[in-house]
């Protein structure tokens, strides 16, 4: 298995094989719905990157890319499929992030998700998320 970007050119193109990995993520947001996700990942706000499996995409991910005053942050807006279950897949996603200046890789995530990121790959929370609509 292997972490592809898609180069912003290619991401109209693309996004019809992906956009279902993003559905669940999308239902599960109040802030955006994947026509928002397509116009991020179209304009190149986000990046795209899709697990390919033999030739076929299996997964994709949005990543927003943010400076902090001591970090760069890759953060994970949406993440759908067969993504970053092996050691060896999350490594490349590091080497991609890393080559764009991340020095840190971070995410919202369902408990379920955060468990096996806190598990499989090192993460640990760093804040909870909440809010209230005024």
């Amino acid at each position: 298995m292997r972490l592809d970007v898609v180069p912003i050119e290619w991401v109209n193109n693309v996004w019809p094989s992906v956009e279902p990995f993003f559905i669940e993520a999308a239902k599960n947001s109040d802030d955006y719905s994947i026509e928002h996700l397509k116009v991020f990942a179209t304009q190149g706000s986000w990046l795209l990157l899709v697990m390919v499996e033999e030739e076929k995409v299996c997964g994709a991910m949005l990543v927003n890319f943010f400076n902090r005053p001591n970090a760069r942050i890759a953060f994970v807006m949406a993440i759908g499929g067969k993504l970053i279950s092996t050691q060896e897949v999350f490594d490349q996603l590091k080497n991609i992030v890393a080559a764009r200046g991340a020095t840190e890789i971070e995410g919202a995530a369902r408990e379920s998700v955060a468990r096996l990121w806190r598990q499989n790959f090192g993460f640990v929370e760093k804040h909870r998320i909440v809010g209230v609509k005024l």
